[in-house]
């Protein structure tokens, strides 16, 4: 099985594949009446749902509770794996959508669900197994590497056009012009509806934007100056400042940003 459409008609509990995408596909905007479990071997993605988007890379996984509109943006070629669960399996309920990091523990039990043809039997290892690799997204902790977006249509616009291009260096009063509102109506009701100033939150979208770039490969120095900062010392202390860890920590493979 390849795709979602090729799954029997009364697929077992959990059910699923490994796939390879290209750089530059867009998933659109669809649901699934599972659970999606996605473990990403290699490339970066980013997983849009409504009001927040993730940048995903190597060694990390996404889970999308049933019925959830989501759409995933490849920024590189991208490898994964995904698992599709039954949301009435006990374990999975009101279990909310998150980004982690995959231990090696859950990457097996994955590897035992697509070794296994989809019309197996859900005999008591395979619901043990479930149960557990399940148990494991749950307990593991969420990272914080997402951005919010606004439910006011004209913030969301402007939200939009900038997490389209971080780099953008227009001021507060340009995207206020643009949201058609006065500077302080825009930054009263930025706040109100994001927690967070406008300066803030396009700081955020950068980092974010820059932790994808990295991991994909592009230097620090290059992803700094493209993204509007001055050099790239300053650009690491905002990283940091965000994430808790250095630029360098993602070419590594190791960011795990706190919530």
């Amino acid at each position: 099985m390849k795709r979602t459409a090729d799954l029997p008609d009364r697929p077992p509990p959990v059910v699923g594949f490994a796939d390879r995408y290209l750089g530059g596909f867009v998933d659109g905007y669809h649901t699934h009446d599972r659970s999606q479990l996605s473990l990403f071997l290699g490339g970066t993605v980013t997983i849009s749902t409504l009001g927040r988007s993730f940048v995903l890379g190597s060694g990390q996984g996404m889970w999308i509770p049933a019925n959830t509109l989501h759409q995933a943006n490849c920024r590189t070629d991208l490898a994964f794996q995904v698992i599709y669960v039954d949301p009435t399996l006990p374990e999975a309920e009101d279990l909310p959508c998150k980004m982690f990091d995959a231990s090696s523990l859950m990457r097996g039990l994955v590897d035992e669900i697509i070794a296994m043809r989809y019309e197996f039997s859900m005999d008591e290892r395979m619901t043990s197994i479930a149960r557990l690799l399940v148990g494991e997204i749950r307990r593991a902790p969420p990272i914080a590497d997402r951005l919010l977006f606004p439910s006011d249509p004209r913030l969301l616009r402007v939200c939009e056009a900038i997490a389209a291009q971080p780099g953008d260096c227009h001021d507060i009063d340009h995207w206020a012009r643009e949201a058609g509102m006065a500077r302080r109506t825009f930054t009263r009701l930025f706040q109100q509806e994001m927690g967070m100033g406008f300066a803030a939150w396009r700081r955020r979208v950068r980092v974010v934007e820059a932790a994808s770039r990295i991991a994909a490969g592009q230097s620090i120095s290059e992803v700094a100056f493209d993204l509007g900062y001055e050099n790239p010392s300053s650009f690491s202390t905002m990283f940091h400042r965000t994430f808790g860890v250095s630029p360098r920590m993602v070419r590594v493979g190791t960011l795990t940003p706190p919530l």
